[in-house]
Protein backbone atom coordinates (compact mmCIF):
# COMPACT_ATOMS: atom_id res chain seq x y z
CA UNK A 1 0.00 0.00 0.00
CA UNK A 2 1.42 3.68 -1.09
CA UNK A 3 0.23 6.50 1.65
CA UNK A 4 -1.30 9.36 -0.20
CA UNK A 5 1.38 11.67 -0.10
CA UNK A 6 0.20 14.88 2.34
CA UNK A 7 3.56 16.04 2.59
CA UNK A 8 3.38 18.51 -0.52
CA UNK A 9 1.09 18.42 -3.59
CA UNK A 10 2.76 16.00 -5.86
CA UNK A 11 2.01 12.34 -6.97
CA UNK A 12 4.25 9.78 -5.11
CA UNK A 13 4.32 6.24 -6.34
CA UNK A 14 5.81 2.97 -5.18
CA UNK A 15 9.32 2.92 -4.92
CA UNK A 16 10.13 0.10 -2.79
CA UNK A 17 13.29 -2.04 -1.49
CA UNK A 18 11.66 -5.02 -3.60
CA UNK A 19 10.37 -3.09 -6.75
CA UNK A 20 13.52 -0.73 -7.20
CA UNK A 21 16.31 -1.75 -4.59
CA UNK A 22 18.70 -3.81 -6.86
CA UNK A 23 18.37 -1.13 -9.59
CA UNK A 24 19.38 1.47 -7.25
CA UNK A 25 22.10 -0.84 -5.70
CA UNK A 26 23.85 -1.67 -8.61
CA UNK A 27 23.64 2.02 -10.00
CA UNK A 28 25.16 3.44 -6.82
CA UNK A 29 27.85 0.21 -6.49
CA UNK A 30 30.73 2.72 -7.02
CA UNK A 31 29.91 4.76 -4.51
CA UNK A 32 29.34 1.83 -1.83
CA UNK A 33 32.50 0.82 -2.47
CA UNK A 34 34.03 4.01 -2.20
CA UNK A 35 32.78 4.24 1.29
CA UNK A 36 34.18 1.07 2.31
CA UNK A 37 37.42 2.25 1.19
CA UNK A 38 37.33 5.64 3.02
CA UNK A 39 36.21 3.56 6.72
CA UNK A 40 39.26 1.99 5.52
CA UNK A 41 41.15 4.85 5.31
CA UNK A 42 39.78 6.06 8.71
CA UNK A 43 40.66 3.13 10.33
CA UNK A 44 44.44 3.51 9.21
CA UNK A 45 44.70 7.03 10.66
CA UNK A 46 43.31 5.85 14.02
CA UNK A 47 46.34 2.98 13.98
CA UNK A 48 49.22 5.62 13.25
CA UNK A 49 51.07 7.55 15.51
CA UNK A 50 50.08 11.31 15.06
CA UNK A 51 52.95 14.21 15.23
CA UNK A 52 54.22 14.48 18.95
CA UNK A 53 54.20 18.46 18.54
CA UNK A 54 56.91 19.79 21.08
CA UNK A 55 55.52 20.22 24.89
CA UNK A 56 57.50 22.32 27.14
CA UNK A 57 57.67 23.00 30.81
CA UNK A 58 56.32 26.23 30.60
CA UNK A 59 53.20 25.28 28.39
CA UNK A 60 51.90 22.45 31.40
CA UNK A 61 50.10 25.68 32.90
CA UNK A 62 47.60 25.26 30.05
CA UNK A 63 47.87 21.50 30.03
CA UNK A 64 47.55 20.05 33.65
CA UNK A 65 43.23 19.80 33.88
CA UNK A 66 41.97 16.42 35.07
CA UNK A 67 42.05 13.15 33.18
CA UNK A 68 38.45 12.32 33.54
CA UNK A 69 36.15 10.18 31.53
CA UNK A 70 33.90 10.94 28.37
CA UNK A 71 30.09 12.51 29.07
CA UNK A 72 29.47 10.97 25.42
CA UNK A 73 31.07 8.63 24.96
CA UNK A 74 32.80 7.04 21.35
CA UNK A 75 30.19 4.76 21.03
CA UNK A 76 27.00 6.81 21.15
CA UNK A 77 28.65 9.00 18.78
CA UNK A 78 27.06 7.20 15.86
CA UNK A 79 24.35 6.05 17.65
CA UNK A 80 23.03 9.71 17.53
CA UNK A 81 25.29 10.90 14.52
CA UNK A 82 23.92 7.90 12.18
CA UNK A 83 21.68 5.31 13.73
CA UNK A 84 19.04 7.94 14.98
CA UNK A 85 18.54 9.87 11.44
CA UNK A 86 18.58 6.45 9.85
CA UNK A 87 16.15 5.20 12.03
CA UNK A 88 13.84 8.53 10.80
CA UNK A 89 14.89 7.88 7.48
CA UNK A 90 13.49 4.65 7.49
CA UNK A 91 10.27 5.71 9.38
CA UNK A 92 9.43 8.20 6.40
CA UNK A 93 10.05 4.77 3.68
CA UNK A 94 7.81 2.91 5.88
CA UNK A 95 4.76 5.98 5.41
CA UNK A 96 5.65 7.22 1.87
CA UNK A 97 7.33 3.65 0.33
CA UNK A 98 9.89 6.24 -1.65
CA UNK A 99 13.45 3.90 -1.42
CA UNK A 100 15.23 6.29 -3.49
CA UNK A 101 14.82 9.13 -0.66
CA UNK A 102 15.60 6.20 1.65
CA UNK A 103 19.00 4.88 -0.19
CA UNK A 104 19.88 8.73 -0.95
CA UNK A 105 19.63 9.91 2.84
CA UNK A 106 21.59 6.96 4.35
CA UNK A 107 24.26 6.87 1.55
CA UNK A 108 24.77 10.48 2.09
CA UNK A 109 24.34 10.58 5.85
CA UNK A 110 27.33 7.72 5.64
CA UNK A 111 29.51 9.43 3.09
CA UNK A 112 29.43 13.06 5.34
CA UNK A 113 30.29 11.06 8.78
CA UNK A 114 33.23 9.31 6.87
CA UNK A 115 34.81 11.68 5.05
CA UNK A 116 34.34 14.05 8.01
CA UNK A 117 36.06 11.03 10.04
CA UNK A 118 38.72 11.01 7.25
CA UNK A 119 39.52 14.65 7.31
CA UNK A 120 39.47 15.48 11.04
CA UNK A 121 41.70 12.04 11.79
CA UNK A 122 44.11 13.00 9.30
CA UNK A 123 44.39 16.61 10.89
CA UNK A 124 44.65 15.20 14.27
CA UNK A 125 47.35 12.95 13.04
CA UNK A 126 49.29 15.50 11.39
CA UNK A 127 48.64 18.91 13.84
CA UNK A 128 49.12 16.58 17.36
CA UNK A 129 48.01 18.89 19.46
CA UNK A 130 48.22 17.95 23.37
CA UNK A 131 44.76 18.01 25.03
CA UNK A 132 44.13 19.95 28.09
CA UNK A 133 44.94 17.00 30.27
CA UNK A 134 48.46 16.27 28.45
CA UNK A 135 50.48 16.66 31.75
CA UNK A 136 48.01 13.29 33.29
CA UNK A 137 48.73 11.27 30.21
CA UNK A 138 52.43 11.92 30.40
CA UNK A 139 52.93 11.68 34.18
CA UNK A 140 49.92 9.57 35.37
CA UNK A 141 51.67 9.75 38.61
CA UNK A 142 52.49 13.64 39.01
CA UNK A 143 56.19 13.41 39.20
CA UNK A 144 56.53 15.92 35.94
CA UNK A 145 60.13 15.27 34.45
CA UNK A 146 62.02 17.49 31.75
CA UNK A 147 64.76 17.31 29.16
CA UNK A 148 67.74 19.58 30.60
CA UNK A 149 68.57 20.80 27.33
CA UNK A 150 65.12 21.44 25.52
CA UNK A 151 62.82 21.93 28.73
CA UNK A 152 60.37 19.22 27.10
CA UNK A 153 58.03 16.71 28.52
CA UNK A 154 60.07 13.19 28.91
CA UNK A 155 56.49 11.29 29.31
CA UNK A 156 56.57 7.71 31.53
CA UNK A 157 52.84 7.32 31.17
CA UNK A 158 51.15 4.57 28.86
CA UNK A 159 52.10 4.66 25.37
CA UNK A 160 48.29 4.56 24.02
CA UNK A 161 47.04 7.31 26.44
CA UNK A 162 49.78 9.52 25.69
CA UNK A 163 49.17 8.87 21.52
CA UNK A 164 45.55 9.76 22.34
CA UNK A 165 46.64 12.64 23.95
CA UNK A 166 48.17 14.14 21.15
CA UNK A 167 44.81 14.29 19.33
CA UNK A 168 42.98 17.58 20.36
CA UNK A 169 42.14 19.62 17.05
CA UNK A 170 39.87 19.10 15.77
CA UNK A 171 37.45 17.52 17.75
CA UNK A 172 36.10 13.88 16.29
CA UNK A 173 33.17 14.25 18.80
CA UNK A 174 31.97 17.13 17.36
CA UNK A 175 32.91 17.10 13.24
CA UNK A 176 30.74 13.44 13.90
CA UNK A 177 27.62 14.87 15.66
CA UNK A 178 27.23 18.22 13.55
CA UNK A 179 28.25 15.90 9.68
CA UNK A 180 25.15 13.07 11.24
CA UNK A 181 23.10 15.92 12.96
CA UNK A 182 23.66 19.19 10.48
CA UNK A 183 22.56 16.21 7.66
CA UNK A 184 19.72 15.53 9.12
CA UNK A 185 18.87 19.56 9.89
CA UNK A 186 19.07 19.77 6.07
CA UNK A 187 16.67 16.85 5.50
CA UNK A 188 14.57 17.95 8.06
CA UNK A 189 14.07 21.05 6.53
CA UNK A 190 13.19 19.71 3.09
CA UNK A 191 10.19 17.07 4.42
CA UNK A 192 8.29 20.15 6.86
CA UNK A 193 8.73 22.41 4.24
CA UNK A 194 10.09 24.86 7.02
CA UNK A 195 10.68 27.70 4.15
CA UNK A 196 7.24 27.25 2.20
CA UNK A 197 6.52 30.71 2.91
CA UNK A 198 3.35 30.33 4.82
CA UNK A 199 4.64 31.70 8.18
CA UNK A 200 4.51 28.58 10.01
CA UNK A 201 7.83 29.44 12.52
CA UNK A 202 7.44 26.60 14.59
CA UNK A 203 8.85 24.27 12.78
CA UNK A 204 12.22 26.26 13.08
CA UNK A 205 11.75 24.37 16.46
CA UNK A 206 11.86 20.73 14.70
CA UNK A 207 15.07 21.52 12.95
CA UNK A 208 17.19 23.16 15.46
CA UNK A 209 16.97 20.30 17.70
CA UNK A 210 19.62 18.24 16.00
CA UNK A 211 22.00 21.02 15.63
CA UNK A 212 21.38 21.82 19.60
CA UNK A 213 22.38 18.06 20.30
CA UNK A 214 25.37 18.58 18.28
CA UNK A 215 26.23 21.41 19.98
CA UNK A 216 26.13 19.59 23.40
CA UNK A 217 27.86 16.91 22.43
CA UNK A 218 30.59 19.29 21.34
CA UNK A 219 30.14 21.12 24.61
CA UNK A 220 30.76 18.33 26.65
CA UNK A 221 34.15 17.67 25.56
CA UNK A 222 35.06 21.00 26.81
CA UNK A 223 33.65 20.30 30.16
CA UNK A 224 35.14 16.80 30.35
CA UNK A 225 39.08 18.43 29.57
CA UNK A 226 39.39 16.34 26.91
CA UNK A 227 39.30 19.56 24.01
CA UNK A 228 40.13 22.76 23.63
CA UNK A 229 37.64 25.57 22.77
CA UNK A 230 39.20 25.90 19.29
CA UNK A 231 38.76 22.25 18.97
CA UNK A 232 35.38 21.71 18.94
CA UNK A 233 34.87 24.61 17.45
CA UNK A 234 36.77 23.53 14.11
CA UNK A 235 35.12 20.11 14.49
CA UNK A 236 31.60 21.81 14.21
CA UNK A 237 32.65 23.82 10.90
CA UNK A 238 34.02 20.67 9.35
CA UNK A 239 31.05 18.59 10.24
CA UNK A 240 28.50 21.15 8.89
CA UNK A 241 30.40 22.21 6.00
CA UNK A 242 30.90 17.79 4.61
CA UNK A 243 27.22 17.41 5.50
CA UNK A 244 25.98 20.17 3.35
CA UNK A 245 27.82 19.72 0.43
CA UNK A 246 26.62 15.26 1.23
CA UNK A 247 23.29 15.91 0.97
CA UNK A 248 23.01 18.77 -1.71
CA UNK A 249 24.57 16.12 -3.88
CA UNK A 250 21.47 14.06 -3.31
CA UNK A 251 18.66 16.49 -2.31
CA UNK A 252 17.58 20.00 -3.91
CA UNK A 253 17.58 23.22 -1.81
CA UNK A 254 15.49 22.99 1.05
CA UNK A 255 13.62 25.90 -0.52
CA UNK A 256 12.97 24.81 -4.03
CA UNK A 257 9.40 23.82 -5.25
CA UNK A 258 11.05 20.06 -5.37
CA UNK A 259 12.47 20.05 -2.50
CA UNK A 260 11.18 17.45 -0.65
CA UNK A 261 12.34 14.15 -2.29
CA UNK A 262 15.71 13.50 -3.83
CA UNK A 263 16.76 14.65 -7.31
CA UNK A 264 17.07 11.55 -9.19
CA UNK A 265 12.84 10.72 -7.78
CA UNK A 266 12.38 13.83 -8.87
CA UNK A 267 13.65 13.29 -12.37
CA UNK A 268 11.75 9.81 -12.48
CA UNK A 269 8.39 11.98 -11.84
CA UNK A 270 9.03 14.03 -14.96
CA UNK A 271 10.15 11.29 -16.85
CA UNK A 272 7.43 9.27 -15.96
CA UNK A 273 4.89 12.93 -16.37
Amino acid sequence: YCAPNIMADIPLGCYTIKSHGAQIARLHMYDWIILVLLAVIDGLLNIIEPFHRFVGKDMMTDLRYPLQGNTVPFWAVPVIGIVLPCAIFGGIYFKKKNFYDLHHGILGILYSVLITAVITDAIKDGVGRPRPDFFWRCFPDGKDLYDNVTTGVLCHGEKSVIKEGHKSFPSGHASWSFAGLGFLTWYLTGKIAVFDRKGHIAKLCIIVLPLLTAALVAVSRVDDYWHHWQDVFAGAIIGLTVASFCYLQFFPYPFDADGLWPYAYNTLQLAEA
